[in-house]
């Protein structure tokens, strides 16, 4: 995935990468890319709307890499964070790495989640971690604030679907702090005032940073990108991919479980 876009995915180019647990990611990944760019080939793809190819078939399950020890451990499982949906002792954890302006992150949280949370998050099969990793420049900066200054209200996924409502232009203003104010009000945040000290807070920059540096630290550059049980996942990809995945995943933490208990 270094340097290029995949299928499905915005990129731009990532932090100097070093150590065990980055190079085993960028082994993964670009086994990955390589796999959603033959398959665009194959199928004839056009590239779709703002650069990069749209989406092609992923591989299924089986072709999939297999889950990293070190990847399933960057699950965080904390019930109180206002960034997560789903029980923090669901089997299966999806993290996802997303900048509010990336359009194919967008067309993920509209066309994907709300499937993932009916299916598999309210059944309490599956549970999404949110990472905000804005690669597009200020105002991807300042989204993935707003975004967190929602959450410090209860009103994260409310803002997420705000935001991702829609497609809308990059860097343009559509996510300035008037904006922005506006989609937070929509989404039912009470205190703005709040909410805009909370924005531009070193609290909510922190959050952001490290966010951003747990992505980069395991080598990801493109958005969306996914990690599900520690497997990972490239550009929003048809959601039966997903529920493969998820699947499998689900289905091997229940062994896993029933052989612990014998």
């Amino acid at each position: 995935m270094p340097g290029t876009s995949s299928a499905a995915a915005s990129s731009r180019a990532g932090r100097p990468r070093a150590g065990r647990t980055r190079r085993i990611l960028a082994v993964i990944v670009l086994t990955a890319a390589v796999v959603t760019a033959v398959l665009a080939l194959t199928l004839g793809r056009d590239t779709g709307g703002d650069g990069p190819a749209a989406p092609a078939t992923a591989a299924t399950p089986e072709q999939q890499e297999p889950a990293n020890p070190e990847l399933l451990a960057l699950a965080r499982r904390d019930a109180d964070d206002p960034l997560a949906v789903g029980s923090p002792d669901a089997p299966v954890v999806l993290i996802e790495y997303s900048d509010f302006q990336c359009p194919f992150c967008g067309r993920f949280a509209r066309e994907t989640k709300p499937d993932l949370i009916r299916d598999y998050v309210d059944k309490g099969v599956l549970r999404m971690e949110w990472r905000n990793f804005p690669v597009f420049g200020a105002e991807s900066e300042q989204a993935a604030r707003a975004g967190w200054a929602a959450g410090q209200q209860d009103r994260f996924w409310q803002f997420h679907d705000e935001a991702y409502g829609e497609p809308r232009r990059r860097n343009a203003g559509d996510f300035s702090t008037e904006k922005l104010l506006a989609m937070a009000r929509t989404a039912g945040v009470e205190d703005l005032a709040r909410f805009e000290k909370d924005m531009a807070s070193d609290a909510a920059h922190r959050a952001v940073t490290r966010d951003s540096d747990e992505g980069y630290g395991i080598g990801v550059t493109s958005t969306p990108a996914f990690l599900i049980n520690g497997r990972p996942v490239l550009g929003a990809q048809p959601t039966d991919v997903f529920t493969d995945i998820i699947d499998e995943a689900a289905e091997q933490a229940q062994r896993k479980a029933e052989g612990g208990r014998r």
